[in-house]
């Protein structure tokens, strides 16, 4: 009686084009897994930082002395810090001009923030659209080598004068293995695109929140100066 091949034994006696497959998968769920763990710490970064700037700037301390703290520092701002900056260095610019209008420069403002917003929000889904393009071909490309290995097993009957499912098995499962590696390369990377895509958006939400807030707090610090 024969002994089972093994999922090595299946792998590396898969034709040439399986392998390739394999090798494809097994390559995208490696680079997939690179970026999970970045963007999962990167993310995590952003809203901590975040909530703690926020922490900062609704205790009452002067705006003044919170932005020159942040340019002081030697690491770049992110998440709302980087909105903050953008607005206030902005207001301060404007503000050293002499007869600004408050509706001009409150524009300008907004238009500098929301810039930093699209900019941070084009930063927090770097690498989500590979995550998705993963979690979307990997199935087919499997299946690919699926199919391609059934093919040849079945060719391999033309050459037997007796056919028989021991004669084809060692085939099909090697053409299933092919299957198996793409449903691991894909599923890791559906589940961590809707989890970092949820995430992206709720920040990004907490962000255009903040943006209005603070654009609402510098009008009204212009309107009580004039």
């Amino acid at each position: 009686m024969n002994e089972p091949l093994s999922i090595i034994d299946l792998v590396t006696n898969a034709s040439i084009v399986v392998q390739c497959v394999m090798a494809i998968l097994v390559l995208a769920s490696m680079v997939s897994w690179v970026m999970i763990f970045q963007r999962g710490f990167s993310l995590s970064s952003i809203k901590r930082e975040s909530i703690a700037f926020e922490d900062e700037f609704w205790s009452g301390k002067d705006l003044r002395k919170i932005y020159l703290e942040i340019e002081a520092s030697e690491r770049e701002p992110v998440g709302m810090e980087l909105i903050f900056v953008a607005g206030f260095k902005e207001f301060t610019r404007l503000r050293q001009q002499k007869e600004a209008d408050p509706d001009r420069i409150m524009q300008s403002v907004q238009r500098a923030m929301r810039v930093a917003l699209l900019r941070e929000e084009e930063r927090m889904e770097t690498s989500l659209p590979f995550l998705a393009t993963v979690g979307s071909t990997s199935p087919y490309i499997g299946l690919f080598g699926t199919v391609w290995g059934i093919m040849n097993s079945f060719r391999g009957l033309a050459t037997v004068n007796q056919a028989s499912l021991s004669v084809v098995a060692p085939g099909i499962s090697e053409a299933l293995v092919a299957t198996a590696i793409g449903l691991f390369a894909a599923i890791p990377a559906v589940i961590a695109y809707n989890r970092f895509a949820a995430q992206v958006e709720v920040i990004v939400n907490r962000l255009d929140a903040f943006t209005d807030e603070f654009s609402g707090i510098l009008y009204r610090g212009i309107r009580r100066q004039d």
